[in-house]
């Protein structure tokens, strides 16, 4: 498995898939833990959806790394590849919201699972087609990092808009 990226990508679809929804109970399960909050969902809002996505995946790229420290472009992809999958999440969610009204809990699941199959997919067409060109592997390193401190700062200081705010009580945060 050390250079197949078929079997990487599907691991890591698979792990992220499990962590993912692992994350999505785990505050509550440990008693609302604040250690565990920045990594975990704390309650309902699209935001924290998209932290349910971005842990696994980036910790996941994290491992990986050690088997690809020949590939320049890795992080480049993995970023590329992050950013869509945390992208897919509102822009699925406010648009199945904005045409039916409503989204029931089994929609938000599929959309999750839809956005982390797009991500591991569209890093293997990258990985294989091999023509990101990536000058620096600190730079998405530092927007991942970044990305990660964000997750982290807003789970306690939350922004008051509605990305944050929780659809089933109103609630911003923790």
């Amino acid at each position: 498995m050390k250079r197949n990226i078929g079997l990487w990508q599907i691991f890591g679809f698979a792990v992220t898939a499990f962590v993912g929804t692992l994350l999505h109970f785990l505050y509550d399960w440990l008693g609302e833990a604040v250690w565990i909050a920045p990594f975990s969902g704390i309650n309902e809002s699209t935001w924290e959806h998209m932290k349910l996505l971005f842990w696994p995946m980036f910790i996941f790229a994290i491992i990986q790394s050690f088997f690809f420290k020949d590939r320049d472009d890795f992080w480049c992809i993995k970023l590329r590849g992050i950013l869509l999958g945390i992208a897919l999440i509102p822009i699925l969610f406010y648009t199945y919201n904005g045409v039916i009204g409503t989204s029931p809990d089994w929609i938000n699941i599929i959309i999750f699972f839809i956005s982390a199959a797009a991500s591991y997919i569209y890093e293997m067409r990258l990985f294989n087609k091999n023509t990101i060109i990536c000058k620096s592997p600190k730079i998405p390193i530092a927007l991942l990092c970044f990305i990660a401190l964000l997750f982290t700062v807003f789970t306690f200081a939350t922004p008051q808009i509605g990305i944050f705010k929780d659809p089933l009580t109103g609630v911003f945060g923790i």
